[in-house]
């Protein structure tokens, strides 16, 4: 079916927004809460990591899922679907009793969060056909993640201080609503021209790879990395990564389709993807504990300690909107690698229980510059020049391998923070310091990827897979 024509897109870009919105508000809310809910609960390190990687494990695994869904039964039913699960889900989030409950909650809203972004975004590719408002509306979309990092520190402090943690997902419930209102009556229904068919294996594998690594990875500390239950995992997750591998090209309606993979700016917008969202959860996560545990600060002034990156992040978003826009993702890909590594890298010479708030507040300037510049390029490279009726599954790609990011940097850098934990505070700053080298190399990485797939190679591989892509759907040879 033909995609309708919405008669007032930016209309549309601000509905799709607010779910980014929900999404975006509960992440940086919940790091804020997280010391509280490790005194409530009465929860180690480890168990912290599982409520935040609980939810983006298991929105990483369905997100593909959900995009390829939207494509074939309507972008607009999944995506109002979304909404509603994750609205209740968050009521649930605020009723747990315990962090086993907590836990089951912040899967549940995985489920739905999955239903939201990816299809927002096959939403957006959909309405704005022309390439260069296309990319003024995700930068305006990437926007949307540094407004919640603005106000979700300072919003979620304050919840935290005068109500208690159950709060912070109260906020939830009426943007929800109001969003799922206003796409009943303004966003259009929009399907691809051909179905896609379901594929349960390769949905299974994916899931196996991701918990077993996942697992893996948190549990290592205490379990050691020579327990048979830690290397059963590993073993577990190379065998569904191999079976990906070999299972996926076999298919002719893949979950994920590997063809994307030949164009090198969509491989590299992916490998960003993952690298810079590992330095974001590692950020968020050791930024958290030190603020409140080893500096002491109140949930509401480790918020506003964190206002300069959320401020910088919103700014730096649209900007960087308007630099695709004009100059391509190379310009904003490298100023943003330079700015992760330099904040990183000046965390990790200083770092100590009495780092100066100056030094601090300029390295969270840099930080937020750099995450609030990278997002359009990522976003931007990921669903252009690919096939509009598979829109969903890009976007999806995109969105997975941010989660996927997430998930490991709370995973590395918290099982690196767990045992120090336990110590003093002497042994939190020294595995702080590993920490932050480790983003470094995140930040490092950005700029050799961002050299490396946005140059002339990389846009003569992006413009041989979209023939490629053209001469495998019509079933035409390929003439090169």
């Amino acid at each position: 079916m033909p995609d309708a024509l919405p008669r007032r897109p930016w209309l549309v870009l601000a509905i799709c927004c607010m779910s980014l919105l929900i999404v975006s508000l509960d992440n940086t809310i919940l790091n804020v809460a997280l010391p509280s809910i490790q005194r409530d609960l009465d929860t180690s390190v480890s168990g912290l990591q599982w409520t935040v990687d609980a939810y983006t494990l298991v929105l990483a695994s369905l997100l593909m899922l959900s995009g390829s869904t939207a494509d074939r039964v309507g972008r607009r039913r999944v995506f109002q679907v979304g909404l509603v699960v994750f609205t209740a889900a968050s009521l649930l989030c605020s009723l747990a009793p315990g962090l086993g409950w907590l836990v089951v909650a912040r899967i549940l809203q995985a489920v739905g969060g999955s239903m939201l972004n990816p299809v927002a975004m096959s939403i957006i590719t959909n309405t704005f056909t022309d390439a260069r408002q296309r990319a003024r509306a995700i930068g305006a979309w990437s926007g949307v993640v540094g407004i919640s990092m603005a106000a979700g520190p300072i919003v979620g402090g304050a919840l935290v201080e005068s109500v208690g943690w159950r709060s912070i997902f109260w906020l939830n419930v009426p943007i929800g609503l109001a969003a799922l209102f206003l796409t009943r009556r303004y966003v259009p229904e929009s399907r691809a021209a051909r179905a896609r068919r379901a594929d349960p294996v390769g949905q299974l594998l994916i899931a196996v790879l991701l918990a077993a690594l996942t697992y893996a990875i948190i549990e290592s500390p205490h379990l050691g990395w020579a327990s048979p239950l830690v290397v059963g995992c590993a073993a577990a997750a190379l065998c569904a990564l191999l079976g990906l591998l070999w299972y996926e090209p076999r298919r002719t309606d893949p979950l994920i389709d590997l063809r994307f993979f030949r164009s090198a700016p969509f491989s590299g917008a992916v490998a960003i993807a993952v690298v810079v969202f590992a330095a974001l959860g590692g950020f968020l996560f050791v930024s958290s504990l030190y603020l409140q545990d080893v500096r002491r600060y109140d949930a509401l002034h480790a918020g506003l300690f964190m206002l300069p990156m959320a401020v910088m992040a919103m700014l730096a978003a649209p900007l960087s909107g308007r630099l695709v826009a004009s100059r391509g993702p190379r310009t904003p890909l490298l100023l943003a690698g330079a700015a992760l590594c330099a904040s990183a890298v000046l965390q990790a010479l200083t770092y100590s229980e009495r780092l100066p708030v100056a030094v601090l507040v300029v390295a969270y300037l840099l930080f937020g510059t750099g995450f609030g510049l990278v997002n359009a390029p990522i976003t931007h490279t990921a669903v252009s020049g690919m096939p509009r009726e598979q829109a969903g599954v890009a976007a999806a790609v995109a969105s997975t391998s941010r989660q996927i990011g997430q998930t490991f940097g709370v995973a590395v850098i918290g099982a690196l923070m767990a045992g120090a934990a336990r110590t003093d505070t002497a042994a939190f700053i020294d595995a702080g310091r590993t920490a932050w080298w480790i983003v470094a190399g995140c930040g490092a990485a950005v700029l050799i990827m961002g050299t490396l797939t946005t140059g002339r190679w990389g846009r003569a591989t992006a413009r041989r897979t979209a023939r490629q892509f053209a001469a495998e759907e019509t079933k035409e040879p390929l003439n090169a």
